[in-house]
């Protein structure tokens, strides 16, 4: 018998399938239930990890009744992710979110008041927040490498989020058009964009980096491509106490950087009092630079080892270990994160610089 029972609600990000995967590879945890009203769309995780048909629903509250999970992970769209953790807090289950974390501060605080009257721990999972250079480029942070962060820059995206399903199966150009029409990341109404998509990744991390630290005002322009709801590419400058950072977001990018990286090269530039980190996605190396030797020098990722290399054995080894979501899974951080989100699609639609919203 395995020791946690993990139940996948909802399908609107592919990526639930490659949160199920861990899941299924995971010795001491297993699949009990997957729900989602579009049955269609869990037949490729039920083809995958053998699921059986008792143990398929439709209905979320029905799936969380018959097979009493420890973990939930919750894969809607953006605007539905207040609603269903709502439903799924009164369960007193944990939650796993895929990121971005909200629509808006209004749900973000919606979801931490339901996670916080359940007693379960919530966390969001940013799966930048994985990459050993992030993770190295953080210790070197907290290690005073660079002295105090006053500057994040930041880019990031794909070629767009239809071109990949579930363990980066990738989709043709032709298939990608069709799609665009019918899916919600091309939707305004459902959070979709790349700036919902992605800026989140940026601020919460570079939140991370910036140990808490928010800024005092935010200015955002974004893309407003023809035919589209939403955008495609945006960028976000936040002033701090200190200086200024970026937030670039990018669907369209040359290549996808998991499988090549493009120019501009995917991940953070960290700048510092006493130095700089380049800290790109995937990379197997961080480059500094600090006063002591400015020459620029590449540090080797740290190794990262269980449980810290994913979202579901680290959530599950903090369920065991009675221990708080840290890092950028924690909703701390993530409504920090949310405050600039909000900030810079207000500075977007308004066309001018707005102080921080609260």
């Amino acid at each position: 018998m395995a020791k946690w029972k993990v139940a996948g609600i909802n399908f609107d990000h592919f990526h639930m399938g490659d949160l199920l995967r861990e899941v299924a590879e995971h010795a001491d945890a297993e699949i009990v239930g997957i729900a989602d009203a579009q049955p269609e769309r869990m037949q490729g995780a039920i083809a995958n990890f053998g699921i059986p048909a008792e143990h398929v629903f439709t209905d979320p509250e029905k799936c969380l009744a018959a097979t009493k999970p420890d973990l939930v992970i919750l894969c809607p769209a953006t605007a539905d992710h207040a609603a269903y953790v709502e439903r799924v807090a009164p369960f007193g289950v944990h939650m796993l979110l895929e990121k971005p974390f909200a629509a808006s501060i209004a749900d973000a605080d919606r979801m931490i008041a339901a996670a916080n009257a359940s007693g379960k721990l919530l966390a969001v999972n940013w799966p930048l927040a994985w990459y050993p250079s992030h993770i190295t480029t953080k210790r070197l942070i907290d290690q005073g490498v660079v002295g105090e962060v006053i500057e994040v820059h930041f880019y990031d995206g794909n070629r767009g989020p239809l071109y990949h399903l579930a363990d980066k199966v990738v989709v043709s150009d032709e298939d990608v058009q069709k799609a665009k029409p019918n899916s919600w990341f091309y939707k305004k109404a459902s959070g979709g964009g790349s700036l919902l998509d992605y800026v989140g990744y940026g601020v919460t991390l570079g939140t991370w980096f910036m140990n808490g630290e928010a800024p005092i005002e935010v200015t955002c322009v974004m893309d407003e491509p023809d035919g589209l709801e939403v955008d495609e590419h945006s960028v976000t400058v936040c002033r701090y106490r200190r200086g200024l950072s970026k937030f670039e977001t990018r669907w369209g990018t040359f290549t996808d950087p998991w499988t090549m990286q493009p120019q501009p090269k995917c991940g953070f530039v960290i700048v510092g009092t006493q130095g700089t980190i380049a800290s790109y996605d995937y990379d197997d190396h961080v480059t500094v630079q600090t006063r002591a030797h400015p020459e620029q020098h590449k540090v080797p990722c740290d190794a990262v080892a269980a449980p810290f290399r994913k979202p579901v054995e680290y959530v599950l080894h903090c369920i065991e270990a009675g221990k708080p979501i840290v890092g950028p899974l924690d909703p701390k951080f993530c409504r920090i994160g949310q405050q600039i989100t909000d900030s810079a699609v207000l500075s977007a639609r308004e066309k001018r610089t707005v102080k921080l919203l609260p």
